[in-house]
């Protein structure tokens, strides 16, 4: 393709991916080689380092797996359920599919719907938290199964884009957590896998602990389109990638990036989804256990520290066997 500058040189590529450069030819060369060598080492790595599960530590058949205990431990979306954030619905309320629930018929998502792997609970936050804290890059295939599971056959014309990290984080982290799963959801799912689409512009401060208004004016222009990808972006239909979607503040943030850009339905593809519903439910749960009244804790106590009563050996009577 022409170059828009021709009287300064240019340094960027701006032809097809079949007449690109010598280097590029090279770079895929390598990038391929290594992935043949990873997977001649495979069994040699997995005789020295045996394969265990990452919840239990119990032996298992590869990397990228689970015992069958764990399996059974995760929570998978139910049906009925909306359309548009995977909280669950009653039989009375899901008259037909595609329902929403209250909130969302209330303030309808930018979004075309939540397609989560599995719910967020005990089991699926042990798995994210090795996998993105812990190194375990082996589960990305187990988890990009489950959400392509969720998601069905894409047609050529959507775009697969994960959420971005900083810099920053990014040189600190090594990878991609989201880049890396969208990875995984385009080899099963088909699609194009666009990793830089949207760009992180600033450094934001970790969003654990904070409130759902906290997160979103953190995030506040905080993503943006990279412009070298906004072509690309303008009517396309686009399926969003991230680990874990908790109050919807970061993945809003990017649906806002890509409808600004053109982008016509973008669905959101995740390992695992928060629910509000869930968390309640588990404190309830913790809230509703049984406890022995304060009287009697203390009255059990203070029998504890008593002293056991003395045995009178004279038979006669005494001041301690007299009633």
């Amino acid at each position: 393709m022409r170059c828009e500058n021709p009287g300064r040189r240019c340094v960027h590529w701006h032809g097809d991916g079949a007449a690109a450069p010598r280097w590029q030819g090279v770079g895929r060369a390598v990038n391929g080689l290594r992935h043949e060598i990873g997977r001649a080492l495979a069994p040699a790595v997995d005789l020295i380092f045996p394969p265990r599960c990452p919840l239990c530590g119990d032996s298992i058949a590869a990397q990228s797996g689970l015992c069958a205990a764990c399996w059974s431990e995760l929570t998978l979306p139910g049906q009925p359920a909306c359309a548009a954030c995977q909280c669950p619905l009653s039989d009375r309320t899901a008259t037909e599919a595609g329902s929403l629930c209250a909130p969302c018929l209330d303030k309808p998502p930018r979004h075309a719907g939540i397609f989560a792997g599995t719910l967020y609970d005990d089991a699926s936050r042990r798995i994210v938290l090795a996998y993105k804290h812990g190194r375990r890059l082996a589960l990305a295939p187990m988890m990009g199964r489950l959400i392509a599971a969720r998601l069905g056959p894409l047609g050529p014309d959507w775009l697969i884009v994960p959420v971005p990290l900083h810099r920053w984080r990014l040189w600190h982290r090594g990878f991609n957590q989201a880049a890396l799963l969208a990875r995984e959801v385009q080899q099963r799912c088909g699609g194009t896998l666009v990793v830089d689409a949207l760009l992180r512009q600033r450094r934001t401060r970790s969003l654990g602990g904070l409130g759902r208004k906290a997160r979103r004016k953190e995030l506040a222009g905080a993503i943006a389109i990279n412009r070298r990808r906004a072509d690309r972006i303008a009517g396309a239909n686009v399926v969003l990638v991230d680990d874990v979607v908790t109050s919807g503040a970061t993945t809003d943030a990017c649906v806002t990036a890509l409808k600004h850009a053109g982008a016509r339905d973008v669905r959101i593809a995740c390992w695992a989804r928060v629910l509000d519903q869930l968390r309640a439910a588990k404190r309830n749960a913790r809230s509703h256990r049984p406890r022995a009244p304060r009287d009697e804790i203390a009255g059990s106590a203070s029998a504890a520290r008593q002293p056991p009563p003395r045995r009178c050996l004279d038979p006669k009577p005494s001041p301690c066997t007299r009633s």
